[in-house]
């Protein structure tokens, strides 16, 4: 797995008070290791907005960053089973996606090597907006 995803934190504009006990966290944004325009980013990530939206669960922008390299990528807190989650990144071409259980965080990679893996708290890694 990337070391990167263990690395992350998380920035959003919504307090958490009213966020559910289990959701996910997706992106559309470039696969890890690959480069894609901003363009194509931004449609990918609209996209994706669209499914979930769609699909009627409780969502929240949430953007992943790396204090280390500063890079920044937006995505999606959303209220889905964690294998559903993992469905919707492998259609969306991402190698993995976050878990929330509680205050915990994991992450999964969204191919057949699906497998929680700990990351550390939740909370520890969330910034206010």
């Amino acid at each position: 797995m990337h070391p990167a995803y263990f690395q992350t934190h998380f920035i959003s504009r919504d307090g958490i008070e009213d966020w559910p006990e289990r959701f996910v966290i997706i992106t559309a944004y470039a696969t890890t290791g690959e480069t894609w325009p901003v363009s194509r980013n931004e449609a990918r990530n609209q996209e994706l907005e669209a499914v979930l939206q769609d699909r009627g669960h409780w969502m929240r922008a949430i953007t992943g960053h790396s204090p280390e390299t500063k890079h920044m990528e937006p995505g999606w807190a959303v209220e889905l089973d964690w294998e559903e989650g993992c469905a919707l990144g492998d259609q969306f071409k991402q190698d993995a996606i976050y878990v929330v259980d509680g205050d915990a965080l994991s992450v999964t990679y969204c191919d057949e090597r699906r497998a929680l893996v700990p990351v550390g708290m939740f909370r520890d890694r969330l910034t206010p907006f």
